[in-house]
């Protein structure tokens, strides 16, 4: 079997990983959404956006997914792909990232080709539109608040209220939006523009980056498939400073990182100064991701590094504790080796990440904007003595794992399958064709209410005919 060509379309190269011969890559310049994003929240920093309500994230992740997709289209090396021409037979498979990314399906409309998105941050209540089924608001909460699926009736209420918020400014706002930005893009190229309504009918699959126990059970769709952990490697050996760092923690050590996105190095002075007095009081070591070269009054237990090889140093059997955000990637890691984790999460899923570790026990949670000395120390005390953690966490790490095929594995199988299959299309739900009246069975409500009004309404009708009717007087003899 020939190798499938590979045309990837990013902005991070991957020439470095020598991925061979069938692969190609279309190296994008990086769109800069922090500018927006910071005017639309008038914070500075990620750490300060803690307090930003989730319907506002919403709508700057509209924004972000409007402005990054009419940046692509302007690209040459986009345009050049767009004005091709004999596209049709080129490519067998479109794949996209789902995260915001709705205007890349226009590529397999353009190459009539069938498409899987890649959603890398798991499965979300809006994909039930996209696939054709319900997701109960009762059960499965927004990806971006705190609740987990055991709601109380105020939880219910906000999720209710932030879904059906989030669905009309999808409908409304952000929809019509992309649509504008296609319609620009493309007016001259189709006689007919597709809305992005109609290019998500398209999507084939769905590679949906999660799994038990991070996410609970719902209802899915057959074209809905769970490959959480696509992203973890078999581990590598470690930096040799690094190894003896953790080789040597004879009491363990706790690895601290607030990902990519969020910078330690941007906590305000005297909350560093309380992760330092909570790590300097302990017997175990710290690894640190800080993102400056130095450190003032370091402890003699914590090592800093700009970067660090996360799953590397989850594997390591030392790391009894992982200090995280919260975030997908890192979760999943944790689980993966079977870390416990304390959290502090800041924005976004990180929250509702965390709460599920707590429900589940393989995690604590504190808020980074009050914490205490005392309270890190305790919670990180907790998390390193007390058993029940670890040993809920191994549970959960073999849950995580045990599985008919690995993540990798499983993407594959589908890719494949979709592929020969040529779309698919016996995996897509009927629900896709209905009317949106249809779906919510509201033709069928309403029939069944004038059923049930209109034999009243004809007799009100008749008693007030006959109330009104004159009387008629009798002879008299």
């Amino acid at each position: 079997m020939s190798l499938l060509q590979v045309t990837f379309i990013t902005p991070f190269s991957l020439a470095s990983e020598n991925l061979g011969s069938n692969y190609k890559e279309i190296v994008l310049p990086h769109y800069d959404f922090w500018t927006e994003m910071k005017r639309m929240s008038n914070r500075e920093i990620i750490l300060d956006m803690a307090d930003l309500s989730t319907l506002k994230f919403v709508r700057m992740l509209h924004v972000m997914g409007v402005q990054s997709t009419d940046f692509a289209f302007e690209q040459p090396e986009i345009k050049a792909l767009i004005n091709a021409k004999n596209k049709v037979g080129k490519y067998d498979l479109l794949i996209a990232e789902q995260f915001y990314n709705e205007g890349a399906l226009i590529l397999g409309h353009l190459y009539q080709i069938p498409t899987i998105t890649l959603s890398s941050f798991g499965n979300t209540n809006y994909f039930s539109e996209m696939v054709g089924i319900i997701t109960p608001w009762s059960y499965n909460p927004h990806s971006f608040i705190s609740s987990t699926t055991r709601m109380n009736l105020w939880e219910r209420a906000v999720n209710v209220f932030v879904c059906g918020t989030e669905h009309l400014m999808r409908t409304f706002l952000y929809y019509p939006s992309h649509d504008a930005v296609l319609r620009k893009h493309f007016s001259g190229l189709l006689d007919v523009v597709p809305t992005t309504k109609q290019l998500e009918r398209n999507i084939s699959a769905i590679l949906m980056n999660n799994y038990m126990p991070l996410d609970a059970p719902r209802p899915i769709s057959f074209n809905m498939i769970s490959v959480g952990g696509l992203h973890i490697q078999p581990s590598k050996a470690l930096p040799v400073h690094l190894q003896k760092f953790l080789d040597e923690a004879k009491h363990g050590a706790i690895y601290f990182s607030l990902g990519t996105q969020v910078r330690s190095a941007d906590l305000p002075a005297e909350k560093l100064k309380v992760f330092l007095d909570a790590f300097r009081s302990l017997k175990q070591r710290v690894l640190w991701k800080f993102e400056e070269d130095s450190f003032a009054e370091l402890p003699a237990n914590v090592m800093i590094q700009k970067w660090l090889p996360q799953a590397d140093l989850l594997a390591h059997p030392n790391v009894k504790v992982f200090i995280a955000h919260g975030g997908l990637f890192g979760m999943q890691e944790a689980l993966h080796y079977g870390v416990p984790v304390l959290g502090m999460p800041v924005y976004c899923d990180q929250h509702f990440n965390i709460n599920q570790g707590k429900a589940n026990g393989y995690a604590i949670g504190l808020d980074y904007r009050t914490i205490t000395t005392e309270q890190l120390r305790s919670a990180l005390l907790e998390l390193l003595e007390n058993p029940k953690y670890r040993d809920t966490m191994k549970r959960s790490s073999r849950i995580f794992r045990q599985r008919p095929l690995g993540a990798m594995d499983t993407a594959m199988f589908w890719i494949d399958y979709v592929i020969e299959h040529r779309g698919a299309p016996h995996m897509v739900s009927a629900g896709m064709d209905l009317a949106w009246y249809q779906f919510y069975l509201l033709d069928l409500v309403a029939i069944a209410a004038a059923a049930l009004l209109l034999p009243i309404l004809i007799l009100c009708v008749c008693l007030r005919n006959s109330k009104f009717k004159p009387k008629t007087k009798r002879k008299q003899h």
